[in-house]
């Protein structure tokens, strides 16, 4: 999925500061490749394929047999010791070529259930409105608007002034209106929808005051 262009940037920086121009709520938006390495989703499939071996070897007798005699040239009939070392030699091939398959990210991506990669996106976004919003508005007015693209997934978190007036619910529409666009790889327009109903939303809610300063970036933040 390619990332936006200088000028989409700045079409999404001008929309969140319009968007700002009738609320005291302050817009961070962020894009990342994807919120999560996923290398324990890999390490999983692979030892689950590991352990396979054995079971498919007690299953079906004959085949390891086979293959040790095969090996001594049919001068000697397969021992424990020789069936153990074919298993265990079978169980670090295949632990090997599904760990090293699952190298490539759109497969492991893929692989991954949708809960564990929904978890790993809200982790991340949380840390991120942890480390640049939360707390950083007088008012405590800060609102994150972050989309995981390797995810195709966003999320939407408030700072407490916001949270007290907003419920989460209301944020649905935004949420929707950046996928659909997301999905057609239409990634700085999908970020300008979610800060248009945000900037709505949060007008009726949060009017713009007289006093009201810009106290965070309105760039479009890429990780």
């Amino acid at each position: 999925m390619r990332k936006p262009t200088p000028e989409e940037r700045r079409a999404v920086a001008q929309a969140v500061h319009a968007a700002e121009g009738g609320t005291s709520g302050e817009i961070v938006t962020i894009i990342a490749d994807r919120s999560d390495s996923y290398h324990d989703v890999g390490l999983h499939y692979a030892i689950a394929a590991m352990l396979i071996v054995p079971l498919l070897f007690a299953a079906w007798p004959a085949g390891p047999a086979a293959v040790v005699s095969y090996i001594y040239s049919g001068w000697g009939s397969a021992e424990v010791r020789d069936l153990m070392l074919l298993t265990f030699f079978a169980m670090g091939v295949v632990f090997l070529i599904v760990r090293y398959g699952l190298a490539y990210m759109p497969l492991r991506l893929w692989l991954t259930p949708k809960a564990t990669r929904r978890r790993r996106v809200r982790r991340r976004a949380l840390e991120l409105f942890k480390v640049g919003t939360e707390a950083r508005t007088a008012g405590r007015t800060g609102i994150l608007i972050y989309l995981s693209l390797g995810e195709h997934m966003a999320e939407i978190i408030a700072d407490s002034a916001i949270h007290r007036v907003v419920a989460d619910t209301e944020w649905g529409e935004a949420m929707a209106a950046m996928i659909a666009q997301v999905r057609q790889d239409r990634i700085a327009d999908g970020m300008i929808a979610a800060v248009d109903h945000v900037g709505r939303l949060l007008a009726q809610h949060l009017p713009r005051a007289d006093d009201d300063v810009n106290e965070l970036p309105d760039r479009l933040i890429e990780l």
